[in-house]
C-alpha cells in the first residue's frame, strides 16, 4: 500500500473503533467495545500497518498486570461480602437521607481512590439500591452521588481508574508525587458533589430513613481482614517507593494462596473484557503511530498550542467524552513534553478523570451505575445527569487549572 492508503486505512480503523466506543456498541453489528478492540487490532496487523512483532511491543504489560492484580484484590472483597457488610452498617447507623447522600459520596470517593472505580460502582450500586429500598428513600440522588464521586475520588491516585493506572505506568511518577497534587482538588470535588446534589434534589432528600429489620448478609471476616491487610501492604509499599507492578502482583498472588476460596469464584469476578479492551487499544494506537497518521493529527493540534495548560485541559475534557478516557490518554500521551513532563502527566490524569462527569457517557463507571439502576426500574436519563454533571465538571476543571497553574509558579 502507498503511504496515503496506509494513512487512510489507519484513520478508518481508528474512526470505527472510536464510534463503537462512543456508542457502546456497533450500530450495524452485535459488536461491543471489547469486540471492536480485537477487530481493530487485528485489522491493523492484517492490513500490514503494523507487524505482529511490533504490535506486541506496543502493549504496556505493566498496566495490564496492575489492572488484573487490582481486580483480584477487589474480587476477594466481593466474595467475602465486604460491600454488603458496609451497606448493613450504613443502614443501621445513618438516619437521614441527606446524611446517607454524604456517606455514599465519601464512601464512593475513598474506595475509588484505592481500587478501580468501575468495579466499585459495579459492587456498590446494588448495595445502595438495597439501602434505599429498605430505608424508603428515592435512590436517584444517591446513585448520582455514587457515579460522580467515584470519578472524582478515582483521580486521587494512580490506582483509582484504568486511565490513571496507564498514566502511572507511562509517567513513572511516584505515588506521593501525584497524590500531593491531586488530593486537595479531589476533596473540594467531593464537597462540591454533595452541595450540587443536595441543591438539585432538595425535596427528595428531606426526611428520615425508615429502619426495617432485615436478614444480615453473609460476611467472611477472615477473608475481609486478609484482603484489607494485603491492600494496605500494596499501597504502603507503593508509597515507600517500590514498583507498583511488583506490589500489586505480590498482593494478588498472596490472596490466591488459600484453602477456603475456590479460584473460579475469583476469576469470574475479574473483568476480562476490560483487559482485552486495553490490549486492543494499545495495538490500535500503536498502528496509528506507525502509519504516520499521528503526525497528520499533530498538524491540527500543534505542540505549541497543546503546551498551553488551558487548551490542554479543554482538549483532554472534550476528547475524553468523545472517545472515552483511555483512548484519549493513549492519544494525548504524545503531547507530553520532555520538559515539565510531571505537570502535564498530572494534568492529564486529573482532567481526563474529571471529564468523566461531564456527560452520562463520559466514563464506564457512569454507564455501570445507569445500567444496573435500569434493571431495577430506576431511570437515570442523560438530561438528569447532565444538569448536575456539566456544571460540576466545568467548575472543578477550572479550579484544577488554577491549582496546577499555582503549583507551577
Amino acid at each position: 500500500m502507498t503511504q496515503i492508503e496506509i494513512n487512510f486505512s489507519a484513520a478508518v480503523i481508528l474512526g470505527g473503533v472510536l464510534l463503537v466506543f462512543t456508542l457502546g456498541k456497533s450500530p450495524f453489528f452485535r459488536i461491543d467495545r471489547a469486540g471492536v478492540a480485537i477487530i481493530g487490532a487485528v485489522a491493523m496487523m492484517g492490513l500490514g500497518i503494523i507487524s505482529f512483532d511490533d504490535a506486541v511491543k506496543t502493549v504496556d504489560y505493566r498496566t495490564i498486570v496492575i489492572l488484573f492484580s487490582m481486580m483480584v484484590l477487589v474480587a476477594n472483597l466481593k466474595i467475602a461480602g465486604f460491600f454488603e457488610f458496609i451497606g448493613q452498617h450504613v443502614l443501621e447507623n445513618v438516619h437521614s437521607k441527606k446524611l446517607l447522600l454524604l456517606v455514599v459520596i465519601l464512601l464512593s470517593g475513598v474506595l475509588s481512590a484505592f481500587a478501580i472505580n468501575d468495579i466499585i460502582c459495579l459492587l456498590l450500586t446494588p448495595v445502595i439500591i438495597f439501602i434505599c429500598n429498605k430505608g424508603n428513600c428515592d435512590p436517584l440522588p444517591h446513585l448520582m452521588g455514587l457515579a460522580l464521586a467515584s470519578n472524582i475520588g478515582s483521580a486521587a491516585t494512580f490506582l483509582g481508574n484504568p486511565q490513571n493506572i496507564l498514566i502511572g505506568s507511562l509517567s513513572k511518577l511516584t505515588f506521593m508525587e501525584y497524590f500531593k497534587v491531586a488530593i486537595p482538588i479531589v476533596c473540594i470535588g467531593l464537597l462540591l458533589t454533595y452541595l450540587f446534589l443536595a441543591m438539585a434534589y432538595h425535596k427528595k432528600l428531606q426526611g428520615k430513613l425508615d429502619h426495617s429489620s432485615f436478614q444480615a448478609p453473609y460476611v467472611n471476616t477472615y477473608l475481609i481482614g486478609k484482603t484489607i491487610l494485603t491492600l494496605f501492604f500494596v499501597i504502603g509499599s507503593y508509597i515507600a517507593g517500590y514498583d507498583i507492578v511488583l506490589t500489586t502482583s505480590l498482593g494478588a498472588a498472596f490472596l490466591l494462596i488459600t484453602r477456603k476460596v475456590k479460584p473460579n469464584k475469583v476469576y469470574t469476578s475479574i473483568d476480562f473484557n476490560l483487559l482485552v479492551i486495553f490490549i486492543g487499544l494499545f495495538v490500535i494506537v500503536g498502528g496509528v503511530k506507525a502509519s504516520g497518521l499521528l503526525l497528520q493529527v499533530q498538524t491540527l493540534l500543534p505542540m505549541e498550542q497543546m503546551n498551553n495548560l488551558g487548551f490542554f485541559a479543554l482538549v483532554s475534557v472534550v476528547l475524553s467524552n468523545l472517545v472515552s478516557n483511555v483512548p484519549a490518554v493513549l492519544l494525548l500521551q504524545y503531547y507530553i513534553p520532555v520538559d515539565n513532563a510531571a505537570q502535564k502527566w498530572q494534568a492529564l490524569a486529573l482532567f481526563s478523570t474529571f471529564a468523566g462527569n461531564l456527560t452520562i457517557f463520559g466514563s464506564i463507571a457512569n454507564l455501570i451505575v445507569v445500567e444496573i439502576a435500569k434493571k431495577n426500574q430506576i431511570i437515570i436519563t442523560a438530561k438528569e445527569y447532565f444538569r448536575v454533571g456539566f456544571p460540576l465538571t466545568v467548575i472543578l476543571t477550572f479550579l484544577c487549572l488554577l491549582w496546577l497553574s499555582f503549583l507551577a509558579k
